[in-house]
């Protein structure tokens, strides 16, 4: 079959890019305002010198909290804006000739710094807005442990697979989650109210098997993309992908609604245990992604390390491929530090699979050699500031 490397390009219908980046008081740069015409680019520096801090402001144009899952606060200058905390990030995107303006960022308010998001300069509700007009996927070296790591870093992978197809789905998960807390402190003081307790679980259940049914829905079609191109001699091994939980089984043995009652009523007949343990013992927030090795058919918590982030690599190009097709957008891909852990065959195949997706990609290094064969430009990173090698 064919392999990811070498499967044809089929160009997405809308493919925007990058073309300014300015940052305002954001993490270590107090100014910056840098333009881009090549499609790959390459941020090479020391460690430290703040080229994951160029992708975090880019990741945060995604719903979200962006690559760092940094709270927003966090990412203001220390000693910025005069200490009021207050940052912003700007981009131009450029599609078919037409230049659009976007911006984000803490403003001063009445009481103090206030989120704001702006597309052609007007305001917008939030960064779910900006996935009209992008889509952006990463891939960062804190996601190494990812895969012989705990199940619950799996399903925040796993839920940012989901949210770069479907953006609203990061809000329904907090929604669920505040549903659920609501739900056990009504059982830690003893269930008294039982109509209030009827209705947290019914809203729990409609959007418990919301999120189950989006996650199965994303790891089908992941999946099915993965099998349908593997190359058992491929640079990246392909991987075996399945959803584990109570709730996304039942997601897949009905309709909706057959779900969302069986749910509820489990979630009734566990009151007691659920509030011996402090906890809710059944919903998606259990729930695992089960990934394998495929050629060896090997679980992928047993590879090596370097096994691992190849197959990591693998799972994030076929993501960005399902992007693509799903929402007709190609992605912007921000790659941090990934070019040092291959070996020459492995770095050519990445920068040459990316290049096929069709977006914009930009990635990270301290080693300029590592982007010999990168055809894009290459831009040095020094304490703040940036500039074309």
């Amino acid at each position: 079959m064919r392999g990811i490397m070498s499967a044809p390009f089929e160009p997405p219908r809308r493919a925007p890019r990058v073309r300014r980046l300015i940052l305002n008081d954001f993490r270590c740069y107090a100014a910056l305002d840098v333009r881009f015409e090549a499609r790959m680019i390459a941020f090479v520096g020391e460690n430290g010198a703040g080229k994951t801090n160029l992708l975090e402001a880019l990741s945060l144009f995604a719903p979200g909290r962006g690559l760092r899952r940094a709270e927003i606060g966090e990412c203001a200058r220390a000693g910025g804006a005069g200490g009021a905390g207050g940052f912003t990030v700007a981009v131009e995107v450029e599609e078919d000739g037409e230049v659009r303006p976007m911006g984000l960022g803490l403003e001063p308010g009445a009481n103090g710094p206030e989120r704001a998001y702006r597309i052609d300069r007007a305001a917008v509700g939030s960064a779910r807005a900006f996935s009209d007009h992008l889509r952006i996927v990463w891939l960062t070296p804190a996601m190494d442990p990812l895969l012989a790591g705990p199940a619950s870093e799996r399903r925040k992978f796993l839920d940012r697979l989901v949210l770069a197809i479907d953006p609203s789905h990061g809000a329904r998960v907090g929604q669920f989650e505040r549903a659920l807390r609501g739900r056990n402190r009504l059982l830690e003081e003893g269930g008294r109210n039982g109509r209030w307790i009827d209705a947290v679980e019914r809203e729990a259940a409609e959007l418990g098997v919301a999120i189950a049914a989006a996650r199965a829905e994303c790891v089908g079609r992941l999946a099915a993309l993965i099998l349908a191109e593997r190359d058992d001699g491929g640079p990246f091994p392909w991987a075996g992908l399945a959803l584990h939980g109570e709730v996304e089984a039942m997601t897949q043995e009905g309709p909706a609604l057959e779900a969302e009652d069986r749910y509820r009523r489990a979630l009734h007949d566990n009151r007691a245990r659920d509030a011996a343990a402090g906890r809710t013992l059944i919903g998606p927030h259990l729930a695992d992604l089960d990934v394998t090795h495929g050629p060896k058919g090997a679980p992928a918590a047993r590879a090596s390390t370097g096994e691992q982030k190849a197959l990591l690599v693998g799972i994030v190009l076929a993501h960005a491929r399902l992007v693509a097709d799903m929402s007709g957008i190609a992605p912007i891909a921000l790659m941090d530090e990934i070019a040092a852990h291959f070996d020459p065959r492995r770095r050519e195949a990445l920068f040459a699979a990316l290049a096929r997706i069709g977006g914009q990609t930009f990635l990270t290094g301290a080693d300029p050699a590592a982007f010999a064969a990168l055809e894009g430009a290459r831009y040095e990173v020094a304490q703040g500031r940036v500039a074309p090698a």
